[in-house]
Formats: structure tokens, C-alpha cells, sequence
């Protein structure tokens, strides 16, 4: 394959659109240049460091380092769900909910993928594992924290006719589903609108690296068709059990709505 390798004098002429984008900022008074600016070191810097990272473990070749970096990648994840919320959970299930279900669904969309469709020797190779991984987690870390927020700012805001519903002798998933089933169409509108502009409206991020490589462009649709499956299978999964979990904590066993394990909305 022929590749048109990057130095750091492309990507630097790259990053001025960046401070372009600063300049606008502050010539229109949108107060996020100092967001975006340090938004982009931040991306430098992880990206980095990535790549040295993931240097290290195609070299080791070692099932305990790549499982210690997708542990990683999930913990990470969890953290940035557990930020995104307005109105968290109390104590460790503001962290713990969300993490748990990205690592339900992404570990296992991700293994089903290396074993069944992707198989490299040895399974657990970081090249494929890790690059899977990312991409399943990612989208399943959106949909999981797209369907928390929406749930509990459904359930507050219709603390009402949900707490009605339950003195009337409705269950509690009789009385939240309208919002449970409003919190998985929001958790899920963002792959559904992925797959549907994905070929004619935009070439998807790896499409678009193997072409660069010089990949046969019908094996890289296959490859991309192949993670959009997987991507949607994950966030699915991952959107539906946190969705049901989060139900369940601000529920209990009496069918009383329990938003007293909410904790107030964080100011600004």
C-alpha cells in the first residue's frame, strides 16, 4: 500500500484552522476559546501518548496489557458518563451504573466481533481488540449517558403523573415507561441518524483511514458496514441496560418513585 505519510509541519499548518476557529470565538463573543484551545492540547496530548501506548502493547503481544488498557478505556468511560450528567445518582452509582453497562455491552459486542467475524490470532490481538473496542465504546458511552440524562430528567419533570399512576396501582414499570421508552429513543436517535447518512451523506472515520491506506474501497465498506453493526448492537445493549438499571434504583420494591436518590442539579 502506498500511504502519504504526516510530519509535525502538516500538522501544524492543520492546527492553525484551530485558531481560526479561536478567532471567531472571540470576534463574535461565544466565550470558547479557551475551551477549544485547551480542548485541542488536551487531544495532543492524549493522542500522543496513545500512540506510544499502543506502540508498546502491539509489540508485547500480552492478554493481561491489552486487557488492562480496554479496562482502562472502560473505566475512563464511565468517568466521562458520570460528568455528562445534570442530575447524577447518589453515591456509587453515579459512576457505577453507567460503567457497568458500557462494560457489559462493548466487552461484549467487542469479543463477539474478534471471535466470530474479525478472528486474528491470537484473539486478543491489541491491533484488532483495541481499535474495536474504542469505536464500539465511544458510541456506547453516548447512548448510555443520552439515555441516563434523559430518564432523570424525565422522571423529574413528570414526578406527578408518574407518582399518580403508582397510587392508582400501576407497577413501576407500568408508571415509567413512557419515560423509559423517551429515554431509549433519545439514547438511540444518534446511531439510528449515524447509519442512515453513513455511505451518501458521510464516509465514516475508519472507511476513510484504510482508503487513505490504500485499502480496495469495497473490503473497507465491508469493514465499516461491519463496525456500524456492531456499534449499534453495543449502544443498544449498553442504552437498555442502563436505561432499566437506572428504573430500578429510582424505583424500589414498594413502587414508589424514588428521586430522593438524585442528586440536586449541578449550578450552571
Amino acid at each position: 500500500m502506498n500511504t502519504v505519510q504526516l510530519d509535525y509541519a502538516d500538522l501544524a499548518l492543520a492546527a492553525l484552522l484551530v485558531l481560526v476557529n479561536a478567532g471567531l470565538s472571540l470576534a463574535f463573543a461565544l466565550g470558547l476559546e479557551r475551551r477549544m484551545l485547551v480542548a485541542t492540547a488536551r487531544m495532543v496530548v492524549q493522542l500522543l501518548l496513545v500512540g506510544v501506548v499502543l506502540k508498546a502493547l502491539f509489540a508485547a503481544l500480552s492478554p493481561l496489557w491489552t486487557g488492562a488498557a480496554a479496562l482502562a478505556m472502560v473505566l475512563f468511560a464511565g468517568r466521562e458518563v458520570m460528568a455528562r450528567q445534570e442530575r447524577r445518582l447518589k453515591g456509587v452509582w453515579a459512576y457505577g451504573l453507567g460503567t457497568s453497562c458500557m462494560l457489559l455491552a462493548a466487552v461484549l459486542v467487542t469479543v463477539f466481533a474478534l471471535s466470530t467475524q474479525v478472528r486474528p490470532d491470537p484473539w486478543y490481538d491489541p491491533r484488532y481488540s483495541l481499535p474495536l473496542l474504542g469505536m464500539i465504546l465511544g458510541n456506547t458511552m453516548t447512548g448510555v449517558s443520552l439515555g441516563l440524562h434523559a430518564l432523570s430528567s424525565g422522571l423529574t419533570t413528570r414526578r406527578a403523573a408518574v407518582e399518580a399512576q403508582l397510587a392508582l396501582g400501576a407497577t413501576r414499570w407500568q408508571a415509567t415507561r413512557p419515560v423509559a421508552r423517551a429515554a431509549l429513543q433519545s439514547a438511540l436517535m444518534p446511531i439510528v441518524n449515524a447509519m442512515a447518512a453513513t455511505g451518501l451523506v458521510s464516509l465514516p472515520g475508519m472507511m476513510t483511514g484504510q482508503i487513505l491506506a490504500g485499502a480496495d474501497p469495497t473490503q473497507a465498506v465491508r469493514y465499516q458496514m461491519l463496525i456500524m453493526f456492531l456499534i449499534a448492537g453495543g449502544t443498544t445493549l449498553g442504552a437498555v441496560a442502563a436505561v432499566l438499571g437506572g428504573v430500578l434504583r429510582l424505583t424500589d420494591a414498594r413502587h414508589r418513585l424514588r428521586l430522593d436518590r438524585l442528586r440536586a442539579p449541578r449550578p450552571g
